[in-house]
């Protein structure tokens, strides 16, 4: 969309839930014409992130579980592009696009909605074998790096190779990570009928936790009834338990076990976006968030930066209905689009000369999915297991995903995955898609190598005069010469006079005259 020159310029950064729920609901709330808004964000759509369990499980399409940014948002300018420098003193941005120089880009309102990232320790091994659940491409490698592992499993003898290639690691107890686990494990024993080559004691899955529970956000009851439910399932959680190191595919624990595995995912907590915090000069609170009042402007409750507004995993917000931790609104996706909702309120407020309201949301509870027709469900004193949570879950990610388009294409595809059971085409070539492509093509033949200059032409050498010796030559050593050839008619004549003479009879001598 192109900017109005008179309007407030508003510039959205990042385009998660926060940042794309903050543009969908200015383009209801602001008049035509009373703002230009920007939206930046390095990828083109928003990823609804408590669904990356079961595309990792292969019970949703991929695709289905983002919203593109283009065609919900009609009149919001995007730009495919990362924020690496914020300069609010001088409402200056410095955006870096895929292709082409950084530019800098001038606002009068900025929403900062960066998101958050994994949160790794230097841990040997993690960076370089480990693999996180925070991004879509990241669920699709998970679920395809697990089916692809059945398929050489299933080629080779038992033993070490086998129980490495059937033995998958997740790091962390929270929500994501027991997610993660439990989808998984769902998902190996719907392989292991497809694989008369394995059997379920093949399947290894270990949960290594460093706390001595998981689920921090359910009653300890219920934490207990997940563990019990995943031991019988063949699943291994490791309480009380640190990662030390994972060189090589083998994950080191503080007890002394060394786990040979080809899949570590990663889910040990997440951090804000590192690129945008440190990169901009708004203030940031100890645990490296953004600070950020209960109205969501940037500041403190006695003084807010003006201009500056924050929300999501990458903001520091204050819970007002004293359940956060540490008193601030904890990274979810539960918070970060209701945030985005009064955000944009405010924010035209503010635009109008009016009042601003704060946030406040009291936690409605936390739901899981375990697996197809498994769940787990809290609020309060009331807790859901099994079938019935499982049912819960679905129905609230169902609603709670963003616009009918993509609510319909995720409820499409589990009515037909009832039916039809859950698709288990492994795409993992798709990383590397060129490389049929690369094997048989045609390549121009090398050169051949340059022939070496001709030396310049030499006269011929003169032939060697035979020796002169005393000796007569015979005949038949003596050259024939070309003007010999002109003289052979007279040679022929001179060789028949003389046969001819020989052959003559002699004359006669004259008798002497008588006396």
């Amino acid at each position: 969309m192109p900017q109005n020159s008179t309007a407030p310029r508003i510039l959205i950064v990042g385009g998660g839930y926060a940042g794309f729920y903050t543009a969908w609901k200015l383009e209801k709330h602001l008049r035509k014409g009373e703002a230009d808004v920007t939206m930046v964000d390095p990828l083109p759509y928003m990823t609804y992130q408590p669904f990356l369990p079961e595309v990792a499980a292969g019970s949703i399409e991929a695709r289905h579980a983002v919203v593109a940014h283009r065609r919900h948002l009609k009149r919001t300018n995007v730009i495919t592009a990362k924020i690496t420098g914020i300069d609010h003193a001088n409402k200056v941005a410095t955006i870096t696009p895929p292709v082409g120089d950084p530019y800098e880009f001038e606002y009068d309102q900025i929403v900062v909605t960066a998101g958050a990232v994994s949160r790794t320790f230097p841990i040997p091994g993690i960076a370089d074998n480990a693999i996180g659940l925070k991004t879509i491409e990241e669920a699709v490698a998970v679920r395809d790096k697990l089916m692809s592992n059945f398929d050489k499993a299933a080629s080779v003898p038992a033993g070490p190779e086998r129980d490495r290639l059937l033995t998958t690691v997740v790091v962390g107890g929270g929500f994501a990570g027991i997610e993660a686990f439990a989808e998984l494990r769902s998902l190996a024993s719907s392989l292991i009928s497809k694989y008369p080559q394995l059997s379920f004691e093949d399947t290894h899955f270990h949960l290594i936790e460093a706390m001595g529970r998981i689920m921090p956000e359910v009653s300890l009851k219920t934490s207990e009834w997940v563990l019990k439910d995943l031991a019988k399932r063949g699943a291994n959680v490791h309480l009380d338990t640190q990662v030390t190191g994972a060189v090589g595919g083998n994950v080191e624990l503080s007890t002394g076990q060394v786990i040979p595995t080809d899949l570590i995912v990663w889910t040990a907590g997440v951090m804000a976006n590192p690129t945008v915090v440190r990169g901009g000069d708004l203030p940031v609170e100890e645990r490296g968030r953004i600070q950020t009042r209960a109205d969501l402007r940037v500041g403190t409750a006695e003084e807010p930066v003006e201009g500056a507004w924050a929300a999501g995993d990458v903001s520091a917000v204050p819970d007002l209905s004293g359940g956060g931790v540490g008193g601030y609104c904890v990274p979810n996706a539960q918070h970060a689009v209701r945030q985005a909702k009064v955000l944009a309120k405010n924010l035209v407020a503010v635009l109008r000369g009016e009042g601003t309201k704060d946030y406040f949301h009291k936690n409605l509870g936390a739901v899981a999915g375990l697996g197809l027709y498994n769940g787990v469900f809290q609020s309060g004193n009331i807790a859901l297991k099994g079938f019935v949570a499982w049912v819960a879950h679905r129905g609230y990610h169902g609603l709670a995903m963003p616009t009918w388009e993509r609510k319909w294409r995720v409820l499409w595809g589990w009515w037909n995955n009832l039916w039809l059971g859950r698709d288990i085409v492994n795409l993992q070539t798709v990383q590397n898609p060129r490389y049929v492509f690369e094997e048989f093509a045609a390549r121009p033949r090398p050169a051949a190598p340059a022939a070496a200059p001709a030396a310049p032409a030499k006269a011929a050498p003169a032939k060697a005069e035979p020796a002169k010796t005393e000796a007569v030559p015979t005949e038949a050593a003596v050259p024939v010469k070309d003007d010999v050839k002109t003289d052979a008619p007279a040679k022929r004549r001179t060789e028949r006079a003389e046969r001819d003479e020989v052959k003559a009879p002699a004359k006669k001598a004259p008798a002497k005259a008588k006396a």
